[in-house]
């Protein structure tokens, strides 16, 4: 028999038929949210204290990644429910998920040293949008209070739709946006072709090396407990401010509900069913530098933050919302690197102040 020479045209033909049709069998099917609920946390090492995120996966043992079906996967949260317990869920930015605090630290982590079974569902960018779609996902654990920690920068329209797991879960917001009757808010029609384009196999590619990756860091998560980058040093919250009194672009003197994007809560609180809502106004940094008679810090005048915290306690006794303004209840030394950003101590603080409003409504249930 004499060999046949091969043909490499033939081959290449074959190859990239394969790989066409392996792309639109991913992107018909779009396996990724299933993809994301097989995890080795909670089965062969522990399952994460606060959702992923890091900048520095190389230092934090952690990342950053758009497969919110991972994310809860890999949180401790997506344990079995032992039996006769009662779980309180935190909703919030990274002042709630505890950026530069290590886990143990943590509101979320005081609370549990007062006995609540408490988990820690907050997530860095300010955006309330944001917290929205997490607390959509939080609510299929069952829990039995949510404690949804908001502040001023969360609220204005303009950071509603900017957040990194709103803009790559945009079907999902839009579908919340419809929901909820969110007029306010002008997430853009999906671009078909890209939408297209990124189910596929080539272009999901970067969402399935996450994917792995995540997995992968949770062997040093297990052995280490680290999971952010800690700098050496930080700068402190900016205490000499400017006199700009302007608020994402809003003028003095009056801020109006529709600046705002109070339906959010609003739909946060429906959304929520029977499973009662405590809305937190969060502590901010009260500067006693230049020009801290017009502003309270490197984020709020003093016109814009009054008028927010009047707005909200209108809303919260017009809708018979449970909240709580813990605007001052942090002293200004237990802010870390902003204005947000609570110290250990600021944390142990604002957990004995809570504690006892969680258990007044824990225990009517």
């Amino acid at each position: 028999m004499t060999n046949q020479p091969v043909s490499w045209r033939n081959v290449l033909l074959k190859a990239l038929v394969l790989f066409l049709v392996a792309n639109l069998l991913f992107a018909a099917t779009d396996p990724r949210p299933a993809l994301g609920r097989l995890s080795l946390y909670n089965r062969l090492f522990p399952g994460r204290l606060r959702l992923p995120y890091g900048e520095r996966p190389d230092l934090a043992y952690n990342l950053s990644l758009n497969n919110l079906e991972a994310m809860f996967a890999s949180h401790e949260i997506a344990q079995p429910r032992p039996a006769e317990t009662r779980r309180v869920v935190l909703i919030g930015d990274s002042a709630t998920w505890g950026y530069l605090l290590r886990p143990e630290q943590t509101l979320a982590a005081r609370l549990k040293q007062r006995g609540f079974q408490v988990y820690n569902l907050g997530y860095p960018t300010l955006s309330a949008t944001k917290d929205l779609l997490l607390l959509q996902y939080a609510l299929r654990c069952q829990p039995d209070l949510i404690i949804w920690l908001v502040t001023l920068e969360s609220l204005p329209l303009d950071k509603q739709l900017t957040s990194p797991i709103v803009q790559k879960n945009a079907a999902e917001a839009r579908r919340l946006i419809a929901d909820f009757n969110l007029r306010q808010l002008n997430l853009p029609a999906e671009d078909r072709m890209a939408a297209l384009w990124s189910r596929t196999l080539w272009g999901a590619r970067r969402d399935l090396a996450d994917l792995f990756w995540l997995q992968m860091y949770g062997i040093l998560w297990a052995g280490t407990g680290i999971d952010q980058y800690y700098p050496a040093a930080y700068d402190p919250p900016q205490s000499d401010l400017e006199a700009d009194q302007t608020f994402h672009g809003l003028q003095p003197p009056t801020l109006r509900a529709d600046d705002l994007a109070l339906d959010v809560l609003a739909a946060g609180v429906q959304m929520a069913g029977a499973t009662p809502v405590l809305l937190v106004n969060e502590p901010i940094y009260l500067s006693q530098g230049k020009n801290s008679d017009l502003r309270y810090n490197f984020f709020y005048p003093r016109w814009a933050y009054d008028q927010y915290r009047q707005l909200l306690a209108e809303h919260c006794q017009q809708a018979g919302w449970r909240c709580l303004d813990a605007w001052n209840w942090t002293p200004a030394a237990e802010f870390t690197n902003s204005a947000i950003h609570r110290s250990p101590a600021g944390e142990q603080q604002l957990a004995e102040a809570l504690a006892p409003v969680i258990q007044e409504i824990l225990g009517g249930r």
